[in-house]
């Protein structure tokens, strides 16, 4: 919590946290409500906007606003956008409008008239004629002769025909020649003024379009501009948008044919004039606090949608869409980092965006240069938020290890704890707790009863008696089915006898498993002895774990030996069945009979354990204590009583270990015990130190009670060898001689006859005598 708290409210940069902790231990309840608490106090963050960039149209800008500002301004240029048309339209439907534009058509006509007409009078003053074709204006030599035709000045005059202009002397057409082409000079000269008049038609129509547009574009901005008098890029973009109302409106009222590419985009003109309103803050109290479910890299960086168009894929500012960083920007974003790390990119996204401080909007094509296509570059984002990650110990210590930024980035972990410390004062406080699991689920309140039940089911959680589990999905789950069974039978609290039967049907629900093979055990298919005695082989325990529920029963190991050169066969690993901690813990109890047994002459032996009738994989060194015992039964013939079972592991100097599972292993042999009828002679032996670690069933803990099950703590792999046979395990004294027929004592013995015997068919007599005691 100091972590967590900390890094919550350190402002600087690259302060994320990473939150990590086991699944069901409450990170999330309890990170979202310091989020919750602390955002509550911090501002609202401004608004974001994109805007068209009518400069760069593949750059939109990106406009900040102040809370609230953000969907009001698209509001009113939505507003503004419904009523531009009308207004251009009234504008320019208007008949002082349409006088003027007229007025100055027919003047730029009648000055282009006028000057051909002059042209053409002061032409037939030289004998020719202005002629106006299909191919343009031509000059031609006028005669008294036929072929009459009108000229520019409307007075009918004849022209020379081809034949009459053959007939003339040389002399006459070069004449005539020199006429028309001086007179095609002047000609030119006039024509290439049309174009400068033109272009002052032009300007005078821009003019008359521009004060006829100016009122109503000022009538229509007028108010609105008023709204955002304090924001200078609200007001840029004012002026933006109304320089291009009117470019656009005077190319679509531009003499035909002229200014064409910029009619073709008149189309798109007025919803470019939108505000893509990218997050709105305008009902938000604090600071945001953002969990991006699917944090894919489109829903974490955002990403920018297209729409065909006439085959064509294309975008604009209006199809860009926010990501979980946008809208956390200014807050507190959480996101689950196996689920990040599992999108392709999103992490690599993410964390780009918070080495720069900005957030670039560019799908992942583009930002590796994949893509050849056209797309939008939006201006980049702030980014100035804080990032909270929710992972498990192995996947945090991981990026820790193989990601160099990873460290730079979340430098501080909030490790939550699976459990807590026993007293009565957490007790008290892990009542409060459930008190709290079960108000925010409306469950019936649990009576005093159903509370003491819990906590003795939270401590079983913890695997210790000592500390109670903070698994708080289990006890929820727990509690929501046993107000369930509440409910059913009418009750108005919770009690005891409800969580019991809630833990009952929970139990049978998953009980196929342990009930098939319980079942072959009793039926013969399994051997498994519950009673007898016999030397080298003992009921070891294990436990399996399947879909989150753990069960654990007895298997049968058995060890053999003989004569050999100290080597211990572990047939588990040979059959490439046993985990390299199995084979660790093989080794271990190898190492132990070296150590004690043989520190002064050859270990002759050779010994082979086996898991009996197993099949899967075994690991762990929770049967090495079960191993070594039964290769000590099998080395001096001492049989073990077969109505015990036993659980630990060994050290190599035969001190017994604490192991796992210790609950359910007891349990699952009980049962089978239970089955072919308890008569106070089974028990199981545990490692002493594991002995803190019970939280056995209401029956087991009767039946131990009655003295029908026994439950023998161990610490030594002596003391757990004369339980199970019965005989003093003997303790050696300066000499380092055990008590005759101890059992270190005939285990001496015996290693010391197969050492004899091997020296014997070393020298090629193996019929030597030997004394009692192994020696010559």
């Amino acid at each position: 919590m100091e972590a967590l708290k900390f890094g919550l409210a350190i402002g600087h940069a690259d302060y994320h946290v990473f939150v990590l902790g086991d699944a069901g231990c409450g990170k999330h309840a309890t990170t979202f409500r310091l989020l919750r608490e602390r955002a509550a106090s911090k501002p609202v963050p401004p608004d974001l906007c994109y805007l068209h960039n009518f400069a760069e149209p593949l750059h939109p800008k990106l406009l900040v606003l102040p809370p609230g500002r953000g969907a009001m301004l698209r509001a009113d240029m939505q507003g503004f956008i419904r009523e531009l048309g009308s207004a251009i339209e009234a504008a320019l439907d208007s008949e002082p409008y349409s006088d003027r534009i007229e007025a100055l058509n027919d003047a730029h006509k009648e000055r282009q008239e006028t000057a051909l007409r002059e042209l053409t009078e002061q032409c037939a003053a030289d004998g020719l004629s202005l002629l106006q074709t299909t191919d343009g204006f031509v000059f031609a030599p006028v005669s008294g002769g036929e072929g009459q035709v009108e000229g520019q000045d409307g007075v009918e005059r004849e022209v020379l025909t081809p034949e009459a202009f053959e007939a003339l002397s040389a002399e006459e057409q070069s004449v005539i020649e020199g006429k028309v082409e001086a007179w095609g000079d002047r000609l030119a000269d006039l024509l290439n003024e049309f174009p400068g008049w033109h272009a002052s038609l032009r300007e005078s129509l821009v003019k008359a379009a521009r004060e006829a547009l100016t009122p109503a574009i000022a009538h229509l901005l007028k108010e609105v501009r008023g709204r955002y008098a304090d924001l200078a890029e609200v007001l840029a973009f004012f002026d933006a948008v109304e320089k291009d109302v009117f470019d656009s409106t005077v190319s679509g009222i531009l003499p035909e044919g002229e200014d064409e590419e910029d009619s073709a985009e008149d189309s798109p003109r007025y919803p470019r004039y939108q505000v893509k309103l990218l997050v709105d803050h305008s009902a938000s109290t604090g600071a945001p606090v953002v969990f991006e479910n699917n944090p894919g890299y489109g829903n974490l960086i955002g990403r920018i949608e297209h729409v065909v168009q006439q085959g064509v894929q294309v975008s604009n500012f209006n199809l860009i869409r926010a990501g979980a960083l946008h809208r956390a920007n200014g807050g507190y974003l959480v996101v689950d980092a196996e689920r990040l790390l599992m999108q392709p990119y999103a992490w690599e996204g993410l964390k780009r965006s918070l080495r720069s401080g900005q957030i670039c909007l560019e799908a992942p094509a583009e930002a590796q240069g994949w893509s050849g296509a056209v797309t939008l570059e939006p201006q980049a984002v702030p980014c100035t938020l804080k990032v909270v990650m929710i992972g498990d110990r192995e996947l945090y210590y991981t990026l820790m290890e193989n990601d160099p930024e990873f460290a730079g980035l979340f430098k501080i972990a909030a490790d939550f704890e699976d459990d807590l410390p026993r007293t009565a004062e957490s007790e008290q406080q892990y009542a409060q707790l459930l008190a709290m699991l079960a108000r925010q689920a409306e469950l019936l309140p649990l009576d005093r009863g159903a509370v003491a039940r819990m906590v003795e089911e939270g401590a079983r959680i913890a695997e210790d008696a000592a500390r109670l589990s903070l698994q708080t999905r289990r006890l929820s789950d727990l509690m929501r089915e046993a107000d369930h069974h509440a409910r059913e039978v009418g009750r108005a609290r919770i009690g005891r006898e409800q969580i019991e039967t809630a833990l009952a049907a929970r139990a049978r629900r998953v009980s196929r498993y342990p009930t098939r093979v319980r079942e072959s055990m009793l039926d013969g298919t399994t051997l498994i002895a519950t009673s007898g005695e016999r030397a080298g082989q003992i009921n070891g325990l294990v436990v399996v774990e399947l879909a989150g529920e753990r069960f654990g029963y007895p298997t049968r190991i058995s060890a053999t030996v003989r004569l050999g050169d100290g080597d211990v066969v572990d047939i588990e690993r040979e059959a490439d069945l046993g985990g390299a901690i199995h084979s660790k813990g093989v080794m271990i109890l190898s190492a132990f009979l070296a150590a004690r047994y043989a520190r002064h002459q050859p270990l002759s032996l050779s010994a082979s354990l086996v898991f009996e009738q197993s099949y899967a994989p075994v690991e762990g060194d929770s049967a090495s204590l079960a191993e070594l015992c039964a290769l000590l039964s099998a080395l001096t013939q001492l049989p073990i009583s077969q109505r015990l079972a036993i659980t630990g592991s060994v050290n190599q100097f035969g001190e017994v270990q604490v192991i796992g599972g210790v609950n359910e292993k007891i349990e699952g042999f009980f049962d089978l015990c239970a089955a072919r009828g308890l008569d106070g002679s089974h028990g199981v032996v545990i490692p002493a130190t594991s002995a803190r670690h019970l939280m056995l069933r209401e029956d087991v803990v009767e039946a131990a009670r009655a003295g029908r099950f026994h439950i023998y703590p161990v610490s030594t792999a002596d003391e757990a060898m004369s339980v199970l046979t019965g005989v003093a395990a003997g303790q050696a004294d300066a000499k380092g001689v055990a008590p005759r027929d101890s059992i270190n004592d005939r285990v001496a013995r015996a290693l010391a006859a197969m050492t004899f015997k091997n020296h014997a068919y070393a020298d090629g007599n193996g019929s030597g005598r030997q004394r009692a005691d192994g020696r010559r």
